[in-house]
């Protein structure tokens, strides 16, 4: 199961950095491993996974670091199109190389990965829920938890109740956050952001005023962490 960022949008209208086709696109999914290759003792045919854009080789400095993940070798590089091991691609059409898009290219029906981009996953969670886990959830959980730290009773501004918001309201949520701020132009997406931990709403367009503006006088100044 694969789902849709606008990532791959923004890359297929080519708007990226070096525009490369033919390729597959695609980076949120989750699926079940075919096959192995040589060396790769982690992993087995049947074992559930989510493809990651930005891996980790688990032996570079920013790997065993804990303020980065940026690994060295596999961090997320939208220009490269081939396999590291040998740097061709495993795609291809009549003889013609078709090529990867950010170590994953999920919108196939199988696709060759850098073992150091799959991440193993509990085989009872549902591949097609749990895709989106792989980019736009961890995103806004990540900034909130590992980025923005909010404490314990402070207040919380997400910007955008999208995918990434919501997540990034659970993330507040999680932290504890007592009051959780909700920004958007579409009044549609209030009551589901409930769910995730949004307690109170602004929307820009019912205001004649900057929307930081309205934020500070609700807060009295100020709100202790924002998430856009």
């Amino acid at each position: 199961f694969t789902s849709l960022c606008h990532t791959d949008v923004y890359f297929w209208e080519a708007k990226g950095q070096t525009p490369l086709f033919p390729r597959i696109f695609g980076h949120e999914a989750g699926g079940i491993v075919e096959s192995v290759g040589e060396g790769v003792t982690h992993l087995k045919p049947g074992d559930h996974v989510l493809p990651v854009f930005t891996g980790e080789c688990g032996n570079c400095r920013h790997c065993k670091s804990k303020e980065s993940n940026m690994c060295d070798l596999l961090r997320i590089n939208t220009d490269r199109g081939v396999m590291l091991s040998d740097g061709k691609t495993r795609f291809s059409i009549n003889g013609k190389p078709i090529y990867h898009f950010v170590g994953t290219s999920t919108f196939s029906e199988y696709t060759v990965a850098h073992v150091g981009s799959v991440a193993k996953i509990n085989p009872a969670a549902p591949l097609d829920k749990v895709c989106i886990l792989s980019c736009g959830i961890s995103t806004g959980l990540g900034a909130t938890l590992n980025v923005a730290k909010p404490t314990k009773g402070s207040t919380v501004a997400i910007f955008g109740l999208g995918a990434v918001g919501l997540a990034a309201a659970e993330g507040a949520r999680i932290a504890g956050a007592s009051r959780i701020i909700g920004v958007d132009l579409n009044p549609n997406r209030f009551e589901e952001a409930k769910k995730f931990g949004c307690t109170e709403f602004v929307n820009p367009k019912d205001h004649n005023k900057p929307v930081q503006e309205v934020l500070a006088e609700m807060t009295n100044g100020g709100v202790d962490r924002s998430v856009e």
